[in-house]
């Protein structure tokens, strides 16, 4: 896998709602996992990283979801678009 994810970087809207799902006790594991991930890949320390297979599937899930909150699925698409294989740039 290439460790590069050409440059994207999550929005520092995205990271606050991750942060927000990273907080809230009542938030499921797989809004978890892809929030961590978008909130990994904000600011210069996140520019180079890449949302793992584990976590880009956790953020599909989110999206397909009707039982996710808004800001689950603006972390989980922020982390979806970070993907290996995206080509959405």
């Amino acid at each position: 896998m290439d460790d590069r994810n050409d440059g994207k970087q999550t929005s520092s809207e995205a990271a606050r709602a991750a942060s927000e799902v990273l907080r809230d006790g009542r938030t499921a594991d797989d809004s978890k996992t892809a929030a961590a991930s978008a909130l990994s890949q904000a600011g210069e320390a996140g520019k180079n990283k890449q949302t793992s297979d584990e976590a880009a599937s956790a953020a599909s899930d989110v999206l397909q979801s009707d039982d996710h909150g808004r800001d689950s699925k603006k972390a989980a698409g922020s982390a979806l678009s970070q993907a290996e294989g995206d080509n959405n740039g």
